[in-house]
């Protein structure tokens, strides 16, 4: 059996793999349609990076939803915010179809949805872990991660022909259809009960939930190839990410002078070339992943340099392809040391604070609205880029002893 098959032996993963594919896929429909929608109605880079910024708010709190999880069960969680979206989604469906949507309303939802949101990846890499046997944990993981490289492409090109043929209402019917098939996807998985699961619960009943937090957040700085690998998600959240996510649309329409169709081959170039990196990782197996996780952090920032200084559509795809090839295998490295480094009834609080590292594109996101009208787009993509690969170098020879060497821990494999 391929690299890429073997996970679906499980049969939990054959209804999560699906539920999170479609949950993604909704993700960045309207990520695409919203980010569009608020340029254009206001004309306001700095308000279209507070849109992207508020998808975020829930970073700071995602610790807690770990605390849950581990108390509740992950997919339990999991079902339940993916039941909220629906919601709230059906909620900007209802204000599109009967012409009362306004910057206003969205700006409030997407507020809400962002207190959720941020801690889906979280959970459901929780997730992952608990349904998957150990061997079978990295071709797990980098196949999962395909849900969200997949709906990149497919979400960005369905829901930008969406958006431009039929308006923001039809899409939104899309939208909310996709989050409720998620959840009961999502209910389809059933974990088995185990004699641990019980003690857990009766020690977790007798001890408050910030306790367990505290728990989770010593353990993250105890490890050195755990503190680390937080470290460099942080980084590229606050310097990488905010170049080809949240600031898209600007550069779409700005830079580029394209529509709706534009952005949506640029946000789906980026997404093919991190689907092609979650592929290609699913089939190898032996991987150094701190190695891995070094270089592959280092090459993305090269390309986020060239793609910074470039005024032609075409030569930009193929930088942006680049660029999510090697966010693909650094963000997989990060997820592997961090599950290899937890143990079972950690994995949500760690997780948790995985998610809450996410609170560096919110800050990156609007700081780079506001240099952007200073110094504008190149200038800015530079500054972004050039210190985050000095920042990622420090910390790898800070930690170099846990993270470079064959036999480190982070390397085992």
């Amino acid at each position: 059996m391929s690299g890429f098959a073997r996970p679906f032996r499980i049969r939990n993963y054959r209804f999560q793999w699906p539920a999170d594919l479609l949950t993604s896929w909704a993700f960045e429909m309207e990520t695409l349609v919203l980010g569009w929608y608020i340029l254009v109605e206001t004309g306001s880079v700095l308000l279209l990076t507070v849109l992207a910024s508020l998808n975020f708010v829930g970073t700071l709190i995602a610790p807690m939803f770990g605390v849950i999880g581990d108390r509740i069960g992950h997919r339990d969680l999991l079902a339940m915010m993916r039941a909220a979206y629906a919601v709230l989604s059906g909620t900007l469906m209802t204000l599109a179809l009967t012409g009362h949507l306004t910057p206003a309303y969205v700006m409030i939802i997407v507020s809400i949805m962002g207190m959720i949101r941020p801690s889906d990846l979280g959970v459901r890499g929780a997730l992952v872990a608990d349904v998957m046997p150990p061997e079978l944990l990295i071709g797990a993981i980098s196949t999962s991660r395909t849900t969200q490289d997949t709906a990149r492409i497919a979400g960005a090109l369905s829901g930008a022909g969406l958006f431009a043929a039929l308006g923001i209402g039809p899409v939104y019917v899309a939208i909310m259809s996709l989050y409720l098939v998620g959840t009961f996807l999502t209910l389809c998985i059933k974990l088995p009960k185990k004699v641990r699961a019980a003690v857990v619960g009766e020690a977790f009943a007798l001890r408050s939930p910030f306790a367990d937090l505290k728990e989770g957040l010593a353990h993250v700085w105890t490890t050195p190839q755990v503190r680390a690998a937080m470290l460099v998600a942080f980084l590229v959240n606050l310097t990488a990410f905010p170049l080809t996510g949240g600031l898209l649309a600007y550069v779409a329409r700005e830079i580029y002078a394209t529509d709706q169709t534009g952005l949506g081959y640029l946000s789906a170039s980026f997404a093919t070339g991190s689907l092609a990196g979650s592929m290609a990782l699913s089939f190898v197996t032996g991987l150094r992943v701190a190695r891995l996780m070094i270089g592959a952090t280092a090459a993305w920032y090269a390309a986020l340099l060239v793609f910074v200084q470039l005024k032609s559509v075409p030569i930009a795809m193929v930088c942006l392809f680049l660029a999510g090839f090697s966010q693909s295998l650094s963000m997989i490295s990060v997820a592997v040391i961090l599950m290899r480094s937890v143990s079972e009834h950690l994995r949500g609080r760690v997780m948790g604070v995985r998610m809450m590292v996410i609170y560096g594109m919110p800050l990156g996101l609007l700081a780079a609205g506001s240099l952007i009208d200073l110094f504008g787009f190149a200038t800015t993509g530079t500054l972004y880029a050039l210190s985050g690969l000095v920042l990622m170098l420090a910390i790898t020879l800070h930690w170099r002893a846990d993270l470079w060497p064959v036999h480190a821990a982070a390397n085992a494999r």
